[in-house]
Parts: structure tokens; C-alpha cells; sequence
């Protein structure tokens, strides 16, 4: 019989658009799902006239593939992933490639792996970014682990991936867990510009009273320039979106909790466990963490007193506070993008992924939800400067921050003034002012630890490790 070039296993709406792109590009799939109703259904749908092969349990979908098996796991990340792989690996040979296409935490990847080489198998944590319509027509694709699995399925991976502006946007970054760290911090920048967006537009409303389609407007100036890429591009068909039962936006008959699945928490945890800073999107993730707190937020708003905060006490050229807030948008962004970078090349350091900091810009150029202009200056960047510690100290990004600093300084001052938070734009402008300050008091804080628990500290002016007994000076 003819035996499938490919294997997915999981049929949620994920792995039906995988499916649908590899047998698109002229690959015969085999597919299995744990329930054979959803496996049954999808092949009535999609499935007919197609090469796609279905299996309605793990022993006949591993007998349909061609050897070495080529794997893709679409399964719900942790404990589903790991039934599935204690089920699966003693039924293949050695040489053949498992890939996990879930949001699976680089650790999880770590023992897997393990598992998967005392097997002889190869395994690879596969990041795949771009949604329901990415995988269906091209995802952005990091790939890490064992890398002559990835030779084996490279062609397959590359034809399947967007095609971005410097070919596909697929990558092999490493060995162990790189690929799914990767995409953890593509996470944790999504979190961060999502964030900024979300502030941009409370402005507007708040601060400027502006409708949905004069803030849409505005969205789609920007989505025309330097800011340009998919998440404002989306900002703005959802601010013209109408609600069919009022008529009017239906972004403003949404409840305002927004949830999330942990990529944000581990690249935020992950960077306190390396000691980078990546505030901007720590507190991107505090930010839906405070959402969530509806009932308790409605309460405190008759309680805690703030300043008052009509449109008309803020600045009387809505004109000059919308570019003003461009700018302070824009460096916000690109502040995400810089601690994002920093995490990774710190990780690479410390895990030993030997991540090549232009081929990460280059595969988010297409298919990812962080897909953006800005990355093609980015991947420049790091192409020219391998080891560049912090993105705004490269141009065009240095320029940037001179001419937009202001801005964003003048739009934190109105905004609190008057009461509106802006978590991820201030802690952009924070985390750059620690950045650009050769001394800061951290002096003071190691001189309190030396106090109350004799963790020494260093002097300016002589080498060496000192410790004072300050209850006694």
C-alpha cells in the first residue's frame, strides 16, 4: 500500500489546518485523533478526494507511515501530551521523528527529549505561531531538538511555513528545549504589544473621548507606517467591527478580563530565573492578571479616590496627543522586541541553544501573530551585530528613541495625571532610563542586605569583598 509521507495526531482546529497545509503542498497525511467521531468528521468535511489517510488508533496510524515516521503532535500541552507519548513511543523504530506543535513548557520538551533518545528516536519541541489562518496557509515555525530529525523533516516544515520577505519562516535553532523557548518569548512580546495597543486605545477613549471608527482611524495610519504588522492591522477591523444586536462597536460589549495560557508567566519567570530584565512584559502579564479582578475593580472605583479625569482636562490638540502617543507606542514596542532579544540571547548563554538572534527576527517576519515591519531592521541588526547586548543601541532603533523619547515621556505625564494606567508603556520608559543610568542606587539596597544579612558587598575605588558591622558603626 502507499504509506503517508506525514502524521498528525490531534484534530482540534489547529491540527485540521496543519493537515489541510502539508496535504496542500502534495504530501500524503495520516491523521489520528483520540475520539474516532472527530477523525470521522473531519475526513467527511476535508477530507474527501484528499491524500489524507485515516487511523482510528495508534498502531494502524503508526503502520501507514513511510519510515523514518514523521510525527506532529497537536495535542493540549502537559499531561494529554504525555499520554500520547507513553502510548506512541513503543511503537516506533529508531530514527523516527516525533515533533510536539503544542505551547509546551521548554522543560516539559527537556525530559521528553531524554525519553525520546534512550529510544533512539529523534524528538523535536516545535513553536508554531500564526493561529487557526496561519496554520492553514503558513505558520511561523521554530524547531528545536534533535537535529538530524529536523534534516529529515526540513522540507516538509519549510513548505508548510509563511513565506516572509527572506524565505520561509522556518528555523532550526538549536539543540534541547531552543525551539519552544523560543516561541515562549515570541509569547511573551505578543503579551507586551497587545498591551501597549490595549493602553494606546484606553487614551484615546478615556483621556481624548474618541469613537471606535476616529480610533480605528488612527490604528490604521499606523498600521501604514513603521508600526505596520498584524496585530494592529487586527486592532483596527475589530475597533469598525459592528455588534449586530446594538449596532454600534462591538469591542465596547465585550467584558474587559482578559485571559491567558502561560507562555506570558514562563518568559516572565523564566527571566527572573535568569536575572534579564524583561519588565515590559512581566507586567503585561500583571496587567490580565489585574483584569481579571473585575468584581473587585468595580467596588474599588466608588472607594479609592484619584484625579479627576474628564476629556476636556486633557491636552486641547487631540492632534499633537495622537502623535505624541505614536511615539510612545512605537518605542514601547520596540522595548518589548529589545528585552525579548536580551532574554533570548541570555537563555542561549545559560541553556546552551546557540540561538542565532537574526534567525529568530526573520522567521516572525511571516505567519506569527508578532509578524511586523519593524523585525526587517531588526534581523538587519543582529545580522551585522551577532553579539548586540540591547536593540536600541543599533540604528535606525538609537534614532528612534531621540526622537520619540519625549513623546513618550510627555503622553506617561498626562496619563498619570490623570489616572489612566499605562503599565507596559511605563515600564518600557523605566526600564530604558535604568538602562541609559551608569550609577544607580542599587548601592543603597546591597548596603541594606550587607545590614540585616552580611551578603557583603563591592567598593568603587579597590578590589576585593567587603562587610561592615553597621550596628556597631
Amino acid at each position: 500500500m502507499n504509506r503517508a509521507d506525514f502524521g498528525v495526531i490531534g484534530l482540534a482546529v489547529m491540527g485540521q489546518n496543519l493537515v489541510l497545509n502539508v496535504e496542500g503542498r502534495g504530501f500524503t497525511v495520516a491523521v489520528y485523533n483520540r475520539t474516532a467521531e472527530r477523525t470521522q468528521r473531519f475526513i467527511k468535511e476535508h477530507g474527501i478526494g484528499k491524500k489524507i489517510v485515516p487511523a482510528y488508533s495508534l498502531e494502524e496510524f503508526v503502520g501507514t507511515l513511510s519510515r523514518p515516521r514523521k510525527i506532529l503532535l497537536m495535542v493540549k500541552a502537559g499531561a494529554p501530551t504525555d499520554a500520547v507519548l507513553d502510548q506512541l513511543f513503543p511503537l516506533l523504530n529508531k530514527g523516527d521523528i516525533v515533533m510536539d506543535g503544542g505551547n509546551s513548557h521548554y522543560e516539559e520538551t527537556e525530559r521528553r527529549l531524554t525519553s525520546a533518545e534512550e529510544r533512539g528516536l529523534c524528538y523535536l519541541g516545535v513553536g508554531v505561531s500564526g493561529g487557526e489562518s496561519g496554520a492553514l496557509h503558513g505558520p511561523s515555525i521554530m524547531a528545536g531538538g534533535k537535529a538530524e530529525g529536523y534534516k529529515e523533516v526540513e522540507g516538509i516544515l519549510t513548505k508548510i511555513a509563511a513565506q516572509g520577505p527572506q524565505g520561509p519562516c522556518c528555523a532550526y535553532f538549536g539543540p534541547g528545549s531552543s525551539g519552544h523557548y523560543v516561541k515562549v518569548i515570541h509569547n511573551g512580546i505578543e503579551y507586551a504589544i497587545m498591551e501597549a495597543i490595549a493602553e494606546a486605545y484606553d487614551l484615546m477613549k478615556r483621556g481624548l473621548g474618541m469613537t471606535p471608527d476616529e480610533m480605528a482611524d488612527v490604528f490604521e495610519a499606523w498600521n501604514a507606517g513603521e508600526l505596520g504588522g498584524y496585530l494592529f492591522e487586527i486592532t483596527e477591523r475589530i475597533l469598525r467591527h459592528p455588534d449586530s444586536e446594538t449596532g454600534k462597536a462591538l469591542v465596547e460589549s465585550i467584558l474587559d478580563t482578559a485571559k491567558q495560557k502561560g507562555t506570558g508567566k514562563w518568559s516572565t519567570q523564566s527571566a527572573l530565573d535568569l536575572g534579564t530584565p524583561s519588565p515590559t512584559v512581566a507586567m503585561a502579564v500583571f496587567a490580565r492578571a489585574l483584569s481579571g479582578l473585575k468584581e473587585e475593580r468595580v467596588a474599588a472605583e466608588k472607594i479609592l479616590p484619584g484625579p479627576p479625569g474628564p476629556v476636556e482636562q486633557f491636552p486641547a490638540s487631540h492632534k499633537a496627543f495622537v502623535q505624541d502617543l505614536h511615539g510612545a507606542v512605537t518605542l514601547t514596542v520596540l522595548t518589548a522586541y529589545a528585552q525579548g532579544l536580551r532574554q533570548l540571547r541570555d537563555a542561549s548563554v545559560e541553556r546552551g541553544y546557540n540561538l542565532d538572534l537574526a534567525e529568530a527576527a526573520r522567521v516572525w517576519m511571516a505567519g506569527c501573530i508578532i509578524r511586523a515591519k519593524l523585525l526587517v531592521p531588526i534581523e538587519k541588526a543582529f545580522r551585522e551585530q551577532p553579539d548586540l547586548p540591547l536593540l536600541l543601541l543599533a540604528e535606525p532603533f538609537l534614532s528612534l528613541w531621540k526622537e520619540h523619547h519625549p513623546a513618550l515621556r510627555k503622553v506617561l505625564i498626562q496619563a498619570h495625571e490623570h489616572g489612566i494606567p499605562v503599565p507596559v508603556m511605563s515600564s518600557a520608559l523605566d526600564f530604558v532610563d535604568g538602562y541609559r543610568t551608569g550609577r544607580l542606587p542599587a548601592n543603597l539596597l546591597q548596603a541594606q542586605r550587607d545590614f540585616f544579612g552580611a551578603h557583603t558587598y563591592q567598593r568603587i575605588d579597590r578590589e576585593g569583598t567587603f562587610h561592615t558591622e553597621w550596628e556597631e558603626a
